[in-house]
C-alpha cells in the first residue's frame, strides 16, 4: 500500500461498506520482500506431485496461480507458507532475510471461530501467540471493510460476503508484507465476489501476494502475472503478464484478451 492520502475513497464509500482512508500503521514497508522459489518438488510415496518449480515474485507484485483440480496448487501454497515441507528445493525471501513471521495465510474457508465475535476473530493471531491484542487497530480494519457495526456479532450472524471481509481484516491485522490466499472468494455469489475482489485489491496493494483461483476472470482482474501449474508431475508454464493497475474492469480490453489466452491454455490442459 502506498501513502494513505493516495488511497482516499469517494465521500460515499462508507455508505457502500467500502474501506476509507488507510492509516500509516497498516502501510507495509516501501520495498516489501519478494519470494524466490527454487527447484521445488513434492512427492507422496512413489508419486511425484510437482517438480523443478522455479519462479520469483518481485516485492509488491500480485501473482495468481491457476491449474486443474488436484494438480498441487494448495500443497505448493502451504509449502510457501511454511505449513508443509517440500521433498526438494527451497523458498526464500528476495531480501535474504528469514520468511518466518512475515507471511499471512488465508485459506479456502474463512475459518472464523464460531464462538468468538468478529472482533475477537480478527485479533485471534495475537491471542494464539500470547501477545497483547490491539482492539483499536482491529476495529479500524473492520471499519475499512464495512463491518464496524458487526464487530460483536458471531460468524453465524454474517452473510458469506461479510465473513470473507472479516477474514480479510484478520489477515491484514497480522500486518505481514507477504500474503498468501487459497481461493478465498470461491464460495461467494458473482456480485459479492466482485465487490470482495475489489476490496482485496485495494487493501493488499503494495504487499507481495500469491493467490490461487480457478476463475480466469478473477485472475485477470487481480494479477500482475499469471502462472499455470499443469502436468503429471506438474510444472509451471511461462508466465502471462497483464499491465495496468488492479482491480481491472471486467470489460477492460487487455483483460478480455488475456482471459481468452488463459482460457485456451487451461482448456488445452483438461484431460481429453
Amino acid at each position: 500500500m502506498t501513502q494513505s492520502s493516495v488511497l482516499d475513497l469517494p465521500d460515499d464509500s462508507a455508505a457502500k461498506g467500502l474501506p476509507g482512508r488507510l492509516k500509516e500503521t497498516d502501510i507495509p514497508p516501501a520495498s516489501p520482500p519478494g519470494l524466490q522459489i527454487e527447484g521445488l518438488a513434492l512427492r507422496y510415496g512413489g508419486r511425484t506431485i510437482f517438480e523443478n518449480l522455479d519462479f520469483t515474485i518481485a516485492g509488491g507484485e500480485f501473482v495468481v496461480l491457476l491449474g486443474t483440480s488436484g494438480v498441487g496448487k494448495t500443497s505448493l501454497l502451504k509449502i510457501v507458507a511454511g505449513l508443509a515441507v517440500p521433498s526438494a528445493g527451497r523458498v526464500t525471501a528476495t531480501d535474504g532475510q528469514p520468511l518466518r513471521h512475515r507471511i499471512a495465510y488465508m485459506g479456502q474457508q474463512d475459518l472464523l471461530y464460531p464462538w468468538l465475535s468478529v472482533l475477537k476473530n480478527v485479533m485471534l493471531g495475537s491471542r494464539l501467540r500470547g501477545e497483547p491484542a490491539d482492539p483499536a487497530r482491529a476495529m479500524d480494519l473492520l471499519a475499512r471493510v464495512g463491518l464496524a457495526d458487526r464487530a460483536h456479532a458471531l460468524p453465524a450472524q454474517l452473510s458469506g460476503g461479510m465473513r470473507q471481509r472479516a477474514a480479510i481484516a484478520r489477515t491484514l491485522y497480522e500486518d505481514r508484507p507477504i500474503v498468501l490466499m487459497d481461493e478465498p472468494f470461491s464460495a461467494l455469489d458473482t456480485f459479492t465476489r466482485a465487490r470482495v475482489q475489489d476490496l482485496a485489491a485495494e487493501l493488499l496493494r503494495g504487499r507481495t501476494a500469491l493467490l490461487i483461483t480457478h476463475d480466469p476472470l478473477e485472475a485477470c482482474r487481480l494479477g500482475h502475472h499469471l502462472l499455470v501449474l499443469a502436468g503429471h508431475p506438474a510444472t509451471l508454464g511461462p508466465p502471462i503478464t497483464i499491465h495496468g493497475p488492479t482491480p481491472r474492469a471486467p470489460d477492460d480490453d487487455e483483460l478480455l484478451h488475456t482471459q481468452g489466452r488463459l482460457m485456451r491454455r487451461l482448456t488445452e490442459l483438461e484431460p481429453k
